[in-house]
């Protein structure tokens, strides 16, 4: 689905949103066609319904901004190889093989079928992240022929120059509550 269509926008918008509209469409048939048509035609209203229960139920499952920020603060908190840690059980619970790379460009490999991508974690705590990191990262990537880089940054700031570099790349910056997601769904260290 392309990212700016309409039913993409409205899965990202409140759940109620897709509601209305729909309402607005059944509204509208019966106002302005014939008693005989607008039954069929408010029928169009449906896959904009379904989008909305879909969204529903997205934002019904989905965690708590205070949940979210919670995980954020407990890996802050953790020391490299605890949250290394956290982080293999958390690509592990969505299907992928990881392993540690042992390397200074890249902290982890995932791979899921014949897709590997090459994770560069380590400067999670960083004040700031630059676009060094990322072209080593990059550099990396090409030359283990992996599909793409993940660069990691849970603390301090993503300078706009990182950003741009990570876009022309096809880098990955893994933050925020994109981050918060992926580590939610690792299971207890114990398990």
């Amino acid at each position: 689905m392309a990212p700016n269509s309409g039913f993409a926008i409205l899965l990202r918008s409140p759940w109620w949103a897709s509601f209305a509209i729909a309402a607005a469409i059944v509204l509208l048939c019966g106002a302005l066609l014939p008693a005989h048509l607008a039954p069929f035609a408010a029928v169009g209203a449906l896959p904009v319904a379904v989008i909305g229960c879909i969204a529903a139920w997205r934002q019904w499952r989905a965690p708590s901004a205070a949940r979210m920020q919670a995980v954020l603060e407990a890996a802050s908190a953790m020391p490299w190889r605890e949250f290394a840690s956290l982080l293999e059980r958390a690509w592990r619970a969505e299907g992928h093989e990881v392993q540690r790379t042992g390397g200074t460009q890249a902290d982890l490999r995932i791979t899921k079928g014949d897709q590997t991508l090459l994770v560069a974690a380590r400067r999670y705590k960083a004040a700031s992240h630059g676009v060094e990191p990322l072209r080593e990262l990059q550099a990396e990537v090409e030359r283990e022929g992996a599909r793409a880089g993940v660069y990691v940054a849970l603390q301090g700031q993503v300078s706009e120059q990182a950003r741009g570099f990570a876009q022309g790349c096809g880098l990955v910056l893994l933050e925020g509550n994109a981050l918060a997601t992926l580590l939610l769904k690792a299971p207890a260290a114990g398990k």
